[in-house]
């Protein structure tokens, strides 16, 4: 049996063997970058900056023509940042690295060649079993973005995604209670000699967190409620003591959304079990013409009148005299800054990937990259993703002998 040191030493070695590689075939590796099909999907991986940086580290980038359009990213930015804009779909597709924000169709996959490496958002309830089963077949590397993690506890694609959707939740509170889109016609805030406006927030991670922090500085009244101690105990601490916090105790929360003007559903979780979902009935009691913004419908949602709601369908809708605002994705409606932030997130772990033949080597000794794989050659590796399908996960340790 080898000695720890000596497996070190092996593992040293090949750490910097791989890097060797990575700098060889650098020049070889091409990134892809489709347009995405969905109406209320506008959001890319890639700014035109990270592109040039790619670019000028040696990578060739397709972009599929009118891919930027909807972030007001034209193909002329691409294209002078050194990206190449097809027109060909399927071109794209062949790429040997492909950045998505939608989980890949099955249409899409297959376009792509065996082995491929795709990067998506997960968006678990909108993913096909026959697309996962389509990857399967075809043995491609899969990487979700909510996954990626350095640490286990911190998750950078998925808090940046959270911060943007916070602050973007409390504009859009402000803009459905004005008299221009049928609100109550109050201002979000407060003013000399008024009562404040009511927010009730249900999840005090960093959705909730940025959104009371937005709304408490306007001069609103703030409520969170979290069945997490430490998360209340965090938020408390840092947003002080005009805040008012909660765990879900039934009389204080039915309480406060009876009062409520507006009640913003940012419970995010990993695990089902985790999942508080508020009840028609506590919904019910509150004020006609309250507002309601579930920024987790696409996990499901936060309350039991939310429903996730077709593209052709109006944004808001009337539920027991409560509008609802059940819009996915909402860090779409700033697609730009959402681009950006993505970009600067994915930068240094693209610099790191190479093409398919060496994936496993950069999952070796990349942590935050092995941690973003729920595909690996075709079979899942993340538990969470997997139970998702009902279906087996395995150990990606198995496939990654280190000495």
């Amino acid at each position: 049996m080898k000695s720890s040191s000596a497996c070190i030493g092996e593992t040293f070695l090949q750490s910097q063997e791989l890097m060797k590689e990575v700098h060889k075939s650098k020049q070889k590796m091409i990134l892809g970058i489709p347009k995405e099909r969905e109406k209320c999907e506008k959001r890319l991986a890639l700014s035109p900056e990270a592109v040039e940086m790619l670019v000028e580290a040696g990578y060739r980038v397709l972009l599929e023509r009118g891919a930027g359009n909807k972030a007001n990213y034209s193909d002329n930015d691409y294209s002078e940042a050194g990206a190449e804009i097809i027109s060909e779909v399927e071109v794209v597709f062949k790429s040997d690295l492909i950045f998505k924000i939608s989980p890949p169709t099955h249409a899409e996959i297959n376009m792509m060649n065996n082995k491929a490496i795709v990067c998506s958002m997960l968006e678990l309830p909108n993913f096909s079993l026959s697309a996962i089963k389509a990857m399967m077949s075809k043995q491609i590397n899969a990487v979700g973005y909510e996954l990626l993690s350095i640490d286990g506890l911190s998750f950078p694609v998925r808090d940046s995604i959270s911060e943007i959707e916070g602050a973007a939740s409390i504009s859009i509170a402000s803009e459905f209670l004005s008299n221009d889109h049928g609100g109550k016609g109050l201002l979000l805030g407060g003013v000399p000699g008024l009562s404040p406006t009511e927010l009730v927030i249900i999840g005090a991670g960093v959705a909730g967190t940025v959104a009371a922090h937005t709304a408490l500085s306007l001069g609103a009244s703030v409520k969170v409620f979290d069945n997490n101690i430490d998360k209340l105990r965090k938020i408390q601490q840092n947003l002080g003591s005009s805040l008012f916090t909660s765990v879900f105790h039934p009389r204080v929360l039915t309480r406060a959304f009876k009062s409520a003007d507006v009640v913003i559903g940012a419970m995010l979780y990993i695990n089902t079990n985790e999942r508080y979902v508020i009840s028609e009935d506590v919904i019910k009691q509150m004020k006609k013409g309250a507002l309601i913004i579930d920024l987790r419908v696409n996990q499901g949602g936060c309350f039991e009148t939310s429903c996730f709601l077709p593209e052709d369908h109006p944004q808001i809708f009337e539920e027991h005299g409560i509008m609802h605002y059940c819009v996915p994705n909402l860090s779409s409606r700033v697609a730009r800054t959402t681009t950006m932030s993505l970009s600067n997130i994915l930068i240094p772990m693209i610099t790191q990937m190479v093409d398919q033949g060496i994936a496993r080597g950069i999952a070796q000794i990349d942590p935050g990259f092995r941690s973003g794989l729920y595909l690996y050659g075709g079979k899942f590796v993340s538990s969470y993703v997997a139970s998702h399908f009902n279906m087996p996960s395995n150990d990606i340790g198995l496939f990654l002998s280190v000495c």
